[in-house]
């Protein structure tokens, strides 16, 4: 399980501590409670780990404090059985569930990858053969649930959690219902704005088919970038929604285009059952990965094997629904506008450093070292934690570039002719980058005579980070890469006398302090900051919650210092200089 995506203020904590040691005393179980995962609407989230057999979970701790009136007793007591009823690779794994005087504890399967949500704010849209990967096994978790009468009642990114290996699973049943018999229609309002179906806003009783509607936003919003009536106004979003009232962008193919019409269909009667979903075109005509890699959670993966020769080295697929902006919604029921397919990824490094500009702007003006300081862990916001970093670097700049590993043990440079060079960690795929930001692919074992150079040196670079170099932030598990894996590289650096400040092509902004070691890494699209102390451990935090509620002195003059050193990096990034700054 990951974290719940509501975010409650971090004064709001419990007034008891979260043990140390949870005790299951009815299974006989004891697990130590590790680092915190994040928190929801009633929980917080924890890595457990039980002391016998050393199995990790994700324990999801409830304070009875917040279980007073009866109607939230019987919430939580629904939940708990719907979920320990379930048994699914596409469903959350329930693991137990146990209690002492002040809290409920919930044992589920970890995962470590976190939901859908996080990968749509990093991304916004993904590919067509992404979207059929994730939404396949979406459906056949949901089929599943509604061959077991169960209706999920609130299916949306943030409760599509991902596992280690990518694969999706469904969580969170605190709306969920079991249908007692056939014909039934429950009455409850209840859902989360942007996915929740018309007939539950006019309460005429409902079904199964408000699964499948939410289904049709997710696939929507994968697709697209954001949910099909999304408004700034609620009560907008809900007439939208009443009126059917949405349009599909015109780069989204017809047969997509078909599926999302069919599921958000006004008339619940007339959308398509779970069992119908996966015979649909979408699903049958085009290219569904077997796997995907974690380095699309943040950049597209490429769908290419890596070439053996070099008369098979091709770019990566340009059809990548990237930075695509919607057509301004219409009147009426869904159009589709009809545009060629092949769409040109759009550089949006420039808008990115911007962004964080205007987020470090922000918070520095709200002056969060002179507010009042809240728990940390309160603040703490671990689904932000970044995909990718630099863990080691080095600087031969004055001969041949800046060498650097990435977190999961990739090896790249950044060449003083602006190209780039990326070995993965299996020491044999190569990705190269040349000065107009063209993407290539090829292996150690075959390559143009024109980069033997640059693979030598490359080799070089990595060898010595290797023998030389402490990594950082090495505790945290690296992500595996497999074949459609593609990394995001460095776009720019440059040193100061205190810190060296490093851009990676996916928004990162990362800055290495050398006095006391420590690092600070930025994100754009999460509005996040992870900083890395002189023990090497890892916090990540929301700048926005930053600056409602404080943050320490130390964290706060080093964000004073990224907005300067992100000016910097926009003058870097005007005139394309890499390195040359001082």
């Amino acid at each position: 399980m990951a974290t719940p995506a509501s975010h409650p203020e971090p004064r709001s904590a419990p007034l008891k501590e979260v043990p140390d040691v949870l005790l299951d005393t009815r299974a006989k179980k004891r697990y130590l409670r590790g680092r915190f995962l994040g928190k929801g609407g009633f929980a917080k989230c924890y890595e457990i780990t039980d002391v016998d057999t050393k199995e990790v979970f994700a324990g999801k701790v409830v304070s009875k404090s917040l279980l007073l009136k009866p109607h939230q007793k019987e919430k939580m007591s629904t939940e708990i059985a719907i979920h320990r009823s379930l048994d699914n690779p596409h469903v959350v794994g329930f693991r137990g569930f146990f209690e002492d005087d002040d809290f409920v504890f919930v044992v589920l399967e970890i995962c470590r990858r976190r939901s859908l949500l996080e990968l749509h704010k990093r991304r916004k849209a993904v590919t067509e053969p992404e979207a059929r990967y994730f939404m396949r096994q979406t459906i056949l978790g949901c089929m599943y649930l509604h061959n077991n009468r169960v209706i999920h009642r609130d299916l949306k990114l943030g409760n599509l959690f991902l596992s280690d290996d990518m694969e999706v699973k469904i969580g969170d049943f605190g709306l969920a219902t079991k249908i007692e018999f056939d014909g039934e229609r429950k009455k409850t309002l209840c859902g989360t704005p942007n996915y929740i179906a018309p007939e539950v806003l006019c309460k005429k009783g409902h079904s199964f088919e408000v699964d499948i509607w939410s289904l049709g936003c997710i696939l929507y919003t994968l697709l697209v970038g954001k949910p099909p009536f999304e408004t700034s106004c609620l009560k907008e979003t809900y007439g939208r929604i009443k009126k059917n009232e949405y349009s599909i962008p015109r780069h989204i193919s017809p047969a997509a285009a078909s599926l999302i019409r069919r599921m958000l269909h006004a008339e619940p009667s007339l959308r398509p059952s779970i069992s119908d979903l996966l015979a649909d075109e979408f699903f049958t005509s085009g290219y569904a990965p077997l796997r995907l890699p974690t380095s699309c959670l943040t950049v597209p993966p490429r769908f290419s094997i890596a070439p053996s020769s070099l008369e098979s080295l091709r770019r990566p697929l340009s059809a990548l629904n990237k930075g695509t902006e919607s057509p301004i919604e219409k009147t009426g029921k869904a159009e589709l506008k009809e545009e060629p397919q092949t769409r040109e990824p759009v550089d949006t490094g420039d808008s990115l450093l911007a962004e964080m500009l205007q987020q470090l702007t922000s918070l520095n003006a709200a002056k969060p070292s002179e507010r009042a300081v809240i728990r940390q862990e309160e603040a703490e916001d671990p689904a932000c934690i970044p995909i990718f970093w630099i863990s080691k670097w080095v600087d031969y700049s004055d001969k041949y570039g800046l060498g650097y590993q990435l977190c999961d043990n990739s090896v790249g440079v950044l060449f003083n002719d602006s190209t780039r060079l990326i070995m993965y960690d299996d020491g044999d795929s190569l990705q190269y980058i040349d000065r107009n930001s063209a993407e290539s692919y090829l292996s150690v074992r075959s390559y143009p005579s024109s980069l033997a150079k640059k693979i030598t040196l490359l080799k070089y670079f990595r060898n010595y980070m290797s023998e030389h170099l402490l990594k950082a932030g090495a505790n945290i598990t690296p992500r595996d890469g497999d074949e459609l894996a593609r990394l995001p590289y460095l776009r720019h650096w440059f040193r100061t006398k205190s810190a060296i400040v490093l851009h990676l092509s996916n928004g990162t902004v990362q800055i290495n302090f050398f006095q006391d070691h420590t690092k600070l890494i930025l994100c754009p699209l999460m509005g996040a900051a992870t900083y890395i102390d002189e023990k090497r451990e890892f916090r990540t935090f929301k700048l926005s919650v930053m600056e409602e509620f404080g943050c320490g002195r130390e964290l706060a003059s080093r964000l004073r210092y990224a907005r300067n050193m992100v000016e910097k990096l926009q003058a870097c990034s005007s005139s394309s200089a890499t390195g040359a700054a001082r």
